[in-house]
Order: structure tokens, then C-alpha cells, then sequence
């Protein structure tokens, strides 16, 4: 494996540098700053003068374009606006999107709030209601520049990435090509079952560290990875437990999504597949970031024996979860 050392653009952001970006927003900072958990990009709380705190987020060089992140933040004002419970970024000199030693920023409201229950049947019935509302929004016109989730993208570029790479380790190379492509054939099988399949722009990335529940109600965070894909994909991440209990939660969260949008009940068919995609792009993912030194100090059991033994046990029993019939609306 190719080990490049040449300094990731992260390591020139530096305290110093965010507060100066900050500032150039004409914001006065009392140089309290304290880095938030995230990886993706680089996220913090900036103190200011006689004022609550900011969050300022740095993305990640090269990964969305000007357009996509104005995108993104142009979605998320058109829910605010409808009085959907979500942080769109603060409006300086008309525009979201702002530039400071080479890294694009945008500030952002502090809101508080705590990861919601979700083995609370009325959380999960809320929590379907609101998505509901997002998707009413979203699908009201398709985004121009941000990407669609898809088998090729999260799937084929994933396991292409890893084979390429040199990532894999010899004893289990065989297995991995083998299982990927039958997964993602048994992934591309389904998508095409699904009548009247819909792509419509999402939240994307729904797992509880993105909604802060607070007063009875979720506000949902972070649409960094908001993309076209079909609705179920914001919905999935909500569930755990065995089949029965998955059938209890999904029931709950599609009766509250129903009171705004019908729910196309053939979508279920890709809750399995989807989260094999995301499996595989997860294990992407990290090999891609190895070189930003932030992940080899949060994520040391990657690429260790143990790591891609595990992930081969994972890629099995995904394999297995695909072939069984889909959660069902109704059944008890």
C-alpha cells in the first residue's frame, strides 16, 4: 500500500486561522474556540464578544463544489422557511458560503439538544412526521449539482477503490471481490423490483447523531451529505432490533410520515441493500481520509487483521439480510 506523506490541507487550519476566518465575518471572537466531533470536515464552537457562541464549519477541501455546498444550503433554508425544525447557516452580505485561506466555511446557529430515543415508539412516530415534512419539501425540485445514491456510487466506486488500492489483505482478497459483486448484484436486483422508484432530494446521512431532540421535537443537522435517492434512505437508520422490532419502528415512523407524503411501501425493499451500500462505502471511506491525520488517531483498528476480518463476517450475514423478504407495513 502507497503511503503519501505529503501534509494534508487540514494541518494549515489552524486555531489561529479559524478564528481569523470567523472574524472576517465581522464577528468578534473572545478566542474561546473548541473543536466538535467531526471528521468529514472540521467543525468548532467559537465564543463571541457579548454574544452566544458560533459554529463554524471548515469543508473538506476538494470534496463538494462551490455549487454543491450552496446547494445544500439553499435546501436547507427552503425547510427552515417552512418551518421545519432544522439549522440553516447564518446570511452574511447575502451569502452562506465564504472563503478564508483557501477554505470554504459557513457559520452556523448553536442549538442544543440530545440524540433522540429511538426505542420509544412515540419518538419514532414524530420522527416520521418530520421527515415527512423534509420530503414534501424535497421533493418539490431535484438538486442541479449534488450527486444521487446510488449502487455505482456508494457500491462499485467503494469496492473499486479498496481492490485498486492495495487496501485488502491477501487472505481475504478472493473473498472480498466475490461477496461485493454478489452483493451488489443482488443490490442492483432490487432496486429494479421497486415500481415507480423515486429519487427526491434527501437529509441523506439520518443516524441520531444528526437530530437533536429537544422540547419533543427532533432538529435535524448536518445535510452535508444530502443527495437525491429515494425516501426510504432517511428513514432506515432509525431502526435496530430484531425483525419484529424493526417491523414495530417502521410501522410508527411511516404512520407519522404519512400525514404529509404518501410512503411508497416497495422502497422497503431497499432498506437491506442500502445498508450493505453504506457498509461498503463506510469501508471506502476511511481508507480514502487515511492520509488527513485526524483519522489514524480516531480510527487505529482500521485496516488491522481484526478490522477486514470483521468486515468479511459483515459483508456474509449483509448478504444473507438482502435475500430475506422486506419489512412489512401492517404486520404486527
Amino acid at each position: 500500500m502507497h503511503i503519501d506523506h505529503t501534509p494534508h490541507p487540514y494541518e494549515s487550519l489552524t486555531p489561529d486561522s479559524v478564528l481569523d476566518a470567523v472574524e472576517s465575518l465581522d464577528y468578534l471572537s473572545d478566542a474561546r474556540i473548541l473543536t466538535l466531533n467531526s471528521y468529514e470536515n472540521r467543525v468548532y464552537q467559537i465564543g463571541i464578544e457579548e454574544s452566544v457562541p458560533l459554529i463554524a464549519k471548515f469543508y473538506r477541501p476538494a470534496r463538494w463544489s462551490p455549487e454543491q455546498i450552496r446547494e445544500e444550503h439553499q435546501f436547507t433554508q427552503s425547510l427552515a422557511d417552512a418551518d421545519i425544525p432544522v439549522v440553516p447557516p447564518i446570511k452574511t452580505a447575502d451569502e452562506t458560503l465564504h472563503n478564508h485561506g483557501g477554505f470554504d466555511f459557513a457559520v452556523f446557529p448553536r442549538r442544543g439538544g440530545h440524540a433522540p430515543e429511538l426505542d420509544n415508539l412515540d419518538n419514532l412516530y414524530i420522527l416520521g412526521r418530520t421527515l415527512g415534512r423534509i420530503h414534501l419539501v424535497g421533493q418539490a425540485q431535484p438538486f442541479k449539482y449534488r450527486p444521487t445514491l446510488d449502487s455505482f456510487s456508494f457500491g462499485q466506486q467503494s469496492r473499486q477503490f479498496l481492490i485498486e488500492g492495495d487496501w485488502l489483505p491477501e487472505d481475504c482478497r478472493y473473498e472480498y471481490q466475490r461477496l461485493t459483486e454478489e452483493i451488489l448484484t443482488l443490490v442492483d436486483a432490487a432496486f429494479k423490483r421497486v415500481n415507480r422508484l423515486k429519487n427526491i432530494r434527501l437529509h441523506g446521512d439520518c443516524h441520531p447523531g444528526n437530530i437533536l431532540w429537544r422540547d419533543n421535537t427532533p432538529h435535524f443537522v448536518d445535510f452535508d451529505d444530502c443527495r437525491m435517492g429515494p425516501a426510504v434512505q432517511d428513514l432506515w437508520m432509525m431502526l435496530s432490533g430484531d425483525n419484529s422490532q424493526q417491523t414495530l419502528q417502521i410501522n410508527e415512523i411511516i404512520e407519522g410520515y404519512e400525514e404529509f407524503l404518501p410512503f411508497n411501501r416497495a422502497e422497503l425493499q431497499l432498506v437491506e441493500p442500502l445498508r450493505a451500500l453504506r457498509i461498503m462505502h463506510y469501508a471506502a471511506w476511511l481508507a480514502r481520509r487515511w492520509q488527513d491525520p485526524a483519522f489514524p488517531t480516531h480510527f487505529p483498528w482500521f485496516n488491522t487483521s481484526t478490522y477486514w476480518l470483521g468486515h468479511m463476517m459483515e459483508l456474509r450475514e449483509l448478504k444473507q439480510s438482502i435475500q430475506r423478504p422486506p419489512l412489512q407495513v401492517g404486520a404486527y
